[in-house]
């Protein structure tokens, strides 16, 4: 078992050291391995998680392509502009809400330098507002009713009874408050922006001009304004289902009447949508498949397929061992469950990966579902290590030098924040759960 846990974690580091697809594609590598070299029989791919992400990607992407994303970041902007004093705090409220509605958060590419302009312009370190706006766009993943994780984790606990409204209750709330006390924290994160020497340095060499920032006109708000209609028409449904059972259809089968699922509800509620999207809009579904959306989301459900059917065919493989050394021991802290949530996600860059490959081990262990639910937000670690691509753009789109990686590595700009949103999360979580 040591020797495949050692090439399962080979695979997952030389995976997103390659980036991109790397990681699934090195997933299924370790997959060979433990299949063919260790004799390990494999469980059946994620599909209903991949084919649900797919769906929702489809919806994203159409939406995108018709300037519904361009739209509200134009919404955004004109927040922030209206409001710069409260940069700090509107800011990761922001880019929140846009990953809770898109369901990704690569969307909070298209703000951060919206923030970035308008904390200098207001002499607010732009650090402040920046770094709790990169945890912000994490946290809400977990949060996000369409997002992949969330979609992983109910497709893994729907057997015990468990809906997406139990779900909701418990991460929506207790991530928005980790994500408001991180930007609390962050209101007095370093020097005044006008006292930091390495923005005072930059000043002095001429770095900064008159040039600002713009965002992406949209071409027809019109069809923008339509395509995010739908898309949060979608969504709305999808909560609904999810949240009354009794509306869900049924049907009378061989083996009796049947309930319609919930991986198939939002499937067809998602693609509905982007045919809507695309036929009112009269988008070019072309153009749909271009956008950045549509690319990151398809990066995700190659690493859930490679890395999430390898960890499965391991934990599945070596279920016996794996109970027999380490369950007395979660049951009697199952918080220590998170931290393995969280320090697999800094390995894999991924929530939902994270969820497919450990939480058929915390469910064989006996943890309690609502418990799960609480260590949801665990998996939101990948700030970490400060390489993911939104803390790097971060870091970029601050022209005064105050975001920055530490000259430990670890001690960078996204660290305190992050820690605090998540560890303030999980502890509300554990609240939530023992009240409602």
């Amino acid at each position: 078992m040591i020797v495949q846990l050692f090439f399962v974690l080979l695979a997952i580091v030389i995976g997103a050291r390659l980036g991109g697809i790397g990681l699934g594609v090195l997933g299924g590598t370790g997959l060979a391995i433990l299949t063919f070299g260790f004799g390990l029989a494999p469980t059946a791919p994620p599909i209903d998680v991949m084919l649900m992400i797919v769906a929702v990607i489809a919806a994203a992407s159409c939406m995108q392509a018709a300037g519904g994303l361009d739209l509200m970041v134009k919404w955004a902007e004109k927040l922030l502009r209206k409001n710069p004093q409260q940069i700090t705090i509107l800011s990761p409220i922001v880019t929140y809400l846009f990953t809770f509605v898109a369901g990704t958060g690569h969307v909070a590419y298209s703000v951060l330098p919206v923030i970035a302009e308008v904390a200098t312009e207001t002499k607010i370190r732009p650090e402040r507002p920046l770094a709790i706006a990169v945890i912000a766009s994490q946290q809400a993943i977990t949060a996000s009713p369409i997002s992949a994780a969330t979609v992983a984790l109910l497709s893994m606990l729907s057997g015990f009874g468990i809906s997406l409204m139990d779900i909701l209750i418990i991460s929506v709330p207790s991530t928005l408050a980790g994500v408001l006390i991180g930007a609390l924290y962050s209101l007095k994160v370093g020097k005044e922006l006008e006292k930091d020497p390495e923005y005072l340095h930059r000043l002095a060499k001429g770095e900064f001009n008159d040039m600002h920032y713009k965002t992406a006109e949209v071409q027809n708000h019109h069809k923008a304004l339509w395509s995010v209609i739908l898309f949060l028409t979608a969504t709305a449904g999808i909560v609904l289902f999810g949240s009354v059972e009794s509306l869900r259809p049924t049907f009378e089968t061989t083996q009796g009447t049947m309930t319609m699922e919930m991986s198939h509800i939002i499937e067809i509620l998602m693609l509905t949508a982007a045919t809507f999207i695309l036929l009112i809009t009269r988008t070019d579904g072309i153009k749909a498949v271009q956008g950045s959306v549509f690319l990151a989301g398809m990066q995700a459900v190659v690493a859930i397929f490679g890395i999430a059917w390898m960890g499965d065919t391991f934990i599945n493989g070596n279920m016996a061992e794996l109970k027999g050394s380490i369950e007395h021991i979660v049951t009697e802290m199952p918080w220590l469950f998170g931290i393995a949530l969280f320090v697999m996600s800094i390995l894999l860059f991924s929530q939902a990966a994270t969820i497919r490959a450990l939480l058929p081990l915390g469910i064989s262990l006996g943890i309690s579902p609502y418990l799960l639910i609480a260590l949801f937000p665990a998996v939101n670690g990948y700030f970490f290590i400060p390489n993911y691509p939104t803390v790097v753009a971060a870091i970029n789109f601050d022209r005064t030098g105050t975001t920055h990686i530490g000259k430990y590595i670890l001690n960078h700009s996204f660290m305190i924040p992050g820690l605090i949103a998540t560890g303030v999360s999980v502890a509300l979580g554990f609240l939530l759960i023992q009240l409602l």
